[in-house]
């Protein structure tokens, strides 16, 4: 998409909530790999993740989180409007996440509710396709809620999380800004490449094999090619931070705070030294939280930010990176707006 402003529409404000149950890169691994793990740990940034257990999924954390919101911010269900999902592991194949948690959280049968398939990059675009809804005069309140659940325990790079964020309508909202972008060329560098329609599950598919380190992979794994990731993000994210700057005429000192998808520590250093940001603008969450998908940028904001940006004002950058391949970044001012530490469950 070309560069974009939306009007009229209020950050009202944003909860995040991760599973209880912690997992650590160097402690839970075999004593054979505990030294190949701790140079892992020291490039990806990562210690601890968040691991749902296997009856919990990503809807059910977003469901606590946006219990929570909505009684921060004392709005009533028959308010809303939209309940936008953003997701990659939906509770099911059909029907949409999203249709199940309005009915959870008793939300009204006006309340629109669908689900996007999205990842890393997901919450730059789902605030502008909730915002893009309010700004057109028909949606006065809406959620969107994000997150993913891992798809395999022992990855040491993502992590479980749910969180929501909810918009409103109102017309003395400062603009928010816009730059999204999509390159499908790049598809195969982050996929999983069997159970949809294009290649479906078959026996052949559930027989692991071990690489050289002992770790198992195998086609039903989520495939991600490292050196492409790391070339699409640090060469596509900083050009698109600077653009949306100079669009929305703001500069870097104007900015309180830039939060970024949180991918690894070698990516996120990259972004921030080509932008030439100081660290205490760039919060970061990958050591306790790793990656969380596209919920990495909410997870951020409620682990690092919420006692500073709970109720005061502040003017975020964000940038969401991945999956698609595709990337965002947004301009966003927050006054006033509720930000709850972040939940357990």
């Amino acid at each position: 998409m070309a560069l974009s402003t939306l009007r009229n529409v209020r950050f009202a404000g944003m909860a995040s909530c991760v599973p209880k149950r912690v997992i650590s890169n160097l402690e839970d691994c075999p004593p054979s790999q505990r030294s190949e793990r701790e140079r892992l740990v020291r490039n990806i940034g990562i210690q601890t993740r968040r691991i749902c257990p296997e009856w919990q999924t990503f809807s059910d954390l977003a469901f606590i989180a946006a219990e929570k919101l909505l009684t921060d911010l004392q709005w009533q269900r028959e308010e809303i409007d939209a309940l936008i999902v953003i997701t990659q592991s939906p509770d099911y194949l059909v029907p949409a996440t999203a249709i199940i948690l309005q009915d959870r959280l008793g939300l009204p049968h006006s309340t629109i509710a669908f689900d996007v398939n999205l990842g890393c990059s997901g919450y730059p675009f789902g605030l502008h396709l909730l915002g893009s809804m309010i700004a057109a005069g028909g949606v006065k309140k809406g959620l969107l809620m994000i997150g993913d659940k891992s798809i395999k325990v022992k990855d040491p790079l993502f992590s479980d999380a749910g969180t929501v964020t909810a918009l409103e309508f109102s017309v003395d909202a400062p603009p928010m800004h816009f730059d999204l972008n999509s390159d499908g060329s790049g598809y195969r560098a982050i996929m999983l490449p069997v159970g949809g329609h294009r290649e479906p599950y078959g026996p052949q598919h559930h027989i692991p094999t071990r690489d050289e380190h002992g770790n198992l992979s195998g086609p039903d794994y989520l495939q991600l090619d490292g050196p492409a990731v790391l070339s699409f993000s640090t060469q596509r994210v900083p050009p698109a931070v600077e653009r949306l700057l100079e669009y929305a005429n703001v500069s870097k000192d104007e900015v309180d705070y830039f939060v970024f998808h949180q991918a690894n520590r070698m990516i996120n250093e990259t972004i921030r030294k080509k932008l030439g940001l100081p660290t205490d603008k760039v919060p970061s969450s990958l050591h306790d939280f790793g990656n969380t998908s596209g919920a990495s940028l909410p997870v951020t904001m409620s682990a690092r930010l919420h006692e500073t940006l709970d109720g005061a004002a502040h003017k975020l950058v964000l940038g969401g990176f991945g999956v698609g391949l595709s990337w965002g970044t947004a301009i966003v001012n927050v006054k006033e707006a509720k930000f709850p530490a972040i939940l357990e469950a």
